[in-house]
């Protein structure tokens, strides 16, 4: 995955827009963008456009729900109209630690088994960074479900647990405490072995700045990013796919290790390349084949 958009689980318009955003997953939302009192309306609109699309399967975008918080009372509401339809994935916001994961597990283990889905069928995806606590457990998300598909963070609901005036300085980069949420967040995914997801940006008008902070992501490990609007998604997987320069020097750095028997120092073109050299183009293909480039 490189795009991942957000779209309101109670507008079917925007649900069908998204559709055709190309967008590598779109994550319905019964969260924060859909009212209190909407919140019924918005289950059973889920619920039937996911019956909807079931039988649309192949290239199209995967389709996955953020429910409520486990914290608010509403999460079983939430799977409970919405599993039988049997979305892709699940989104679990505002998770402390690894144990809110095993939670999710055992709930959706519940439900696959009487929506007579296959066991672990339905992958999480876990925004693991809303609130203070949950900073001091980025690491915990290790072996905690074979669920567990991606890490991702957010600002917006961590700034209003900090008392933060902002999360931006004046240029539009992230303030410290973020960029340390960030940070903890690329280093918890990686240690988990799941796909580290770069926040969104919430200027949808400002696409110089998405593909700045796109491409930042990228060189720092990331692999994924979230978007609010579907003009952000071509820029995000553009940013995201790798090039046909990436992928033929990839290749080159991984044939040069075969050849030489795979020691651990290679020459290439003038440049000593050592084990980790080979391990970024390893991981490199493999988003490249997952973007079927490869």
């Amino acid at each position: 995955m490189r795009s991942l958009l957000f779209v309101p689980g109670d507008s079917e318009r925007k649900l069908e827009k998204g559709l055709a955003s190309g967008a590598d997953v779109l994550l319905i939302d019964l969260e924060d963008s859909v009212a209190l009192e909407n919140k019924p309306r918005a289950r059973a609109l889920t619920a039937a456009f996911l019956k909807a699309q079931a039988g649309k399967m192949g290239s199209r975008t995967r389709l996955y729900v953020r429910v409520n918080a486990l914290d608010t009372g509403v999460t079983e509401d939430d799977l409970a109209a919405i599993m039988s339809a049997r979305p892709e994935g699940i989104m679990l916001p505002k998770s402390v630690s690894g144990r809110d994961v095993e939670h999710l597990d055992a709930k959706l283990a519940v439900h696959e088994a009487e929506a007579g889905s296959d066991d672990g069928s339905t992958r999480i995806l876990c925004v693991a960074t809303e609130t203070a606590a949950s900073l001091f457990n980025l690491g915990t998300y290790q072996g905690v479900s074979q669920r567990l598909e991606g890490l991702t963070w957010g600002a917006e609901d961590l700034s209003a647990d900090l008392g933060s005036l902002a999360n931006r300085d004046p240029s539009g980069n992230f303030t410290e405490p973020f960029r340390m949420a960030r940070n903890l967040c690329l280093f918890g995914a990686v240690a988990a072995a799941v796909v580290p997801i770069d926040t969104v940006f919430t200027n949808f008008r400002d696409m110089e700045g998405l593909e700045r902070e796109a491409r930042e992501a990228l060189t720092d490990g990331f692999t994924a990013k979230m978007a609010i609007h579907p003009a952000q998604v071509p820029v995000i997987n553009t940013v995201f796919t790798p090039s046909s320069e990436d992928i033929a020097r990839a290749r080159a750095i991984l044939a040069a290790f075969e050849a030489a028997g795979n020691p651990g120092v290679v020459g290439l073109e003038g440049e000593m390349l050592d084990r980790p050299h080979q391990r970024r183009a390893e991981k490199l293909l493999a988003r490249a084949a997952a973007a079927g480039l490869t």
